[in-house]
């Protein structure tokens, strides 16, 4: 939700307090903040799946990876950091200090799952399961 009392100084219009509310009618029912802090492009190339994963922020020590029951699940935390200065208090923080995001990655081989974190993106290279081929169809002879 933005914060109303901002957009209402700012140019000391009661206009542009309902302007923000009308915009967000607009949002998605269900839609998280937190996932445009992790935004993702998925590529299929003839071996693998890759995901590029935006994370600015976060160094790699700050960054997990895990797999269960088919979901690929990406976290980062920060921990936060106490504020010497006692002069202010926050009237908003926007700064997530954790985030996670989980993909459906059922036809990947577990085993070989790679992860490369730079200049704040994280590439996680999914190898796809070889298809197990059934066997040739036996032909029986007639006697």
């Amino acid at each position: 939700m933005r914060n109303y009392l901002t957009n209402y100084n700012r140019n000391n219009n009661a206009f542009d307090f309902i302007d923000s509310a009308f915009n967000e009618l607009f949002r998605p029912l269900f839609y998280d903040e937190k996932l445009d802090s992790m935004r993702t492009d998925i590529k299929e190339t003839k071996d693998s799946y890759i995901l590029d994963v935006e994370m600015p922020g976060f160094e790699k020590d700050e960054i997990s990876l895990d797999i269960e029951n088919g979901y690929l699940t990406v976290r980062a935390a920060k921990s936060e950091k106490e504020e010497p200065d006692k002069s202010h208090r926050y009237v908003r923080k926007e700064r997530s200090v954790s985030c996670q995001r989980s993909y459906y990655i059922g036809d990947i081989s577990e085993d070989s799952v790679k992860a490369k974190y730079d200049k704040g993106v994280l590439t996680v290279t999914l190898p796809k399961k070889e298809e197990e081929r059934p066997e040739p169809k036996k032909v029986i002879p007639i006697d």
